[in-house]
C-alpha cells in the first residue's frame, strides 16, 4: 500500500490539495468525466487516509479543502459540458436561420460592383452632409465608364443602382465615390451587393455566407439585407 502511494507524494501530510490536484489534473490521457474525476479524487483520498502519519493526522481544514477542491474541479467540467451542448445547438439553430437568406442580396464593404439583370446596386454611407455626391463607375484599368449623380445629400447611408444594359464589356466594374462639400472631398464608405448562393460555417463556427460571384462573406460583414 505504501509503495503505490509513492507516486502520489513521499510526504502525504506535506500539501494533500496540491497533491490531489496534480493527481486529479495533470494527467491528460485519462477521462474527463466529472464521475470519473470524482471517482479517482475519493480513491486517493481514503489512501492518503489510510497511510496518513498517525503523528499528525490531517486536520479538518485540510479536509474540507480538499472536498471543496474536487467539486470545484467537477463543477467546471459539468459546466464546460453544458455550454459545448448549447454552442453546437446555437450553430446549428443559426445555420438553420442562415439558410433563409439563400438567394436574398447582401450589401458588404467593397467597391466591385455585380451586375445582375443588368443592374448593379450599391450604397454609399456619408460620415457628414455634403453638398454633391457621385459614384463613377469605371473598370479594372480606372477608366471612368458612366457617372451616377445622386446630387446633394445628408448623412448617412444612400443606396444608389446602376443601369448596366448598355455595357457590353466582359471586365469587371467598379465603383468610387467622389462627394464634396464646399468644394473639398468628404469621407465616405462605399457598398456594394451581391445574392447569396449558400451558407455554411467558417473554422470557428461563425456563420458564413458564400455569394454567387464566388466571395466568401462572414456573417459579421453583411449591413444590410434586400
Amino acid at each position: 500500500m505504501t509503495t503505490a502511494l509513492s507516486n502520489i507524494s513521499s510526504s502525504p501530510l506535506t500539501a494533500p490539495s496540491s497533491t490531489l490536484s496534480s493527481a486529479l489534473m495533470g494527467n491528460k490521457t485519462q477521462s474527463n468525466d466529472p464521475a470519473a474525476m470524482q471517482d479517482r479524487f475519493l480513491k486517493l483520498l481514503v489512501a492518503q487516509m489510510n497511510n496518513q502519519d498517525p503523528m499528525s493526522p490531517m486536520d479538518n481544514a485540510q479536509l474540507t479543502s480538499q472536498m471543496a477542491q474536487i467539486n470545484t474541479v467537477s463543477g467546471i467540467q459539468e459546466l464546460n459540458q453544458a455550454l459545448n451542448n448549447i454552442s453546437s445547438q446555437f450553430g446549428a439553430m443559426q445555420m438553420l436561420q442562415g439558410s433563409s437568406l439563400i438567394g436574398r442580396d447582401v450589401m458588404y464593404a467593397g467597391n466591385q460592383l455585380n451586375v445582375q439583370n443588368g443592374v448593379a446596386k450599391g450604397a454609399v454611407d456619408l460620415a457628414a452632409a455634403v453638398e454633391d455626391l457621385k459614384i463613377q463607375i469605371t473598370n479594372s484599368a480606372g477608366t471612368v465608364l458612366d457617372t451616377v449623380a445622386l446630387g446633394a445629400k445628408s448623412a448617412g447611408r444612400t443606396n444608389f443602382s446602376w443601369n448596366a444594359s448598355s455595357y457590353n464589356g466582359s471586365d469587371n466594374v467598379y465603383m468610387k465615390v467622389v462627394a464634396t462639400a464646399g468644394g473639398k472631398p468628404m469621407d465616405a464608405t462605399g457598398y456594394v451587393a451581391g445574392t447569396v448562393k449558400s451558407v455554411g460555417s467558417d473554422t470557428k463556427g461563425a456563420l458564413s455566407l458564400q455569394l454567387q460571384n464566388g466571395k466568401q462573406l462572414s456573417y459579421s460583414d453583411v449591413q444590410a439585407i434586400l
